[in-house]
């Protein structure tokens, strides 16, 4: 399962360049790994685990924007096709790591 954060956030002042900078910190800080600018995304165990990340989530919203949630099965994302450019083989971005005791 993935939890995929979409997020479009105002950065026209420099309290809404600090509230983007905090968000992204957090989502960061929660193992979030960034696959677009301002896509997000992280393995979780099962849905039960998204639901919770996403409540954390909810923790440190920012008050203005547009922050979009999405949880996909692994072969959703898998599936995902790209057009143009190549995708990054990073270990965080992928189920290797995940451990199922």
């Amino acid at each position: 399962m993935r939890l995929l954060i979409m997020f479009d956030l105002p950065t026209e002042t420099a309290q809404d360049r600090k509230n983007y900078r905090i968000f992204r910190k957090e989502l960061i800080n929660e193992g979030f790994v960034m696959i677009q600018f301002s896509v997000y995304v992280r393995v979780c165990v099962n849905r039960k685990m998204a639901n919770f990340l996403e409540n954390r989530i909810r923790n440190f919203l920012p008050e203005e924007g547009l922050v979009q949630s999405l949880m996909l099965t692994e072969k959703q994302y898998n599936d995902m096709h790209f057009l143009i450019g190549t995708s990054v083989d990073d270990v965080r971005n992928t189920s290797d790591r995940t451990v199922i005791i």
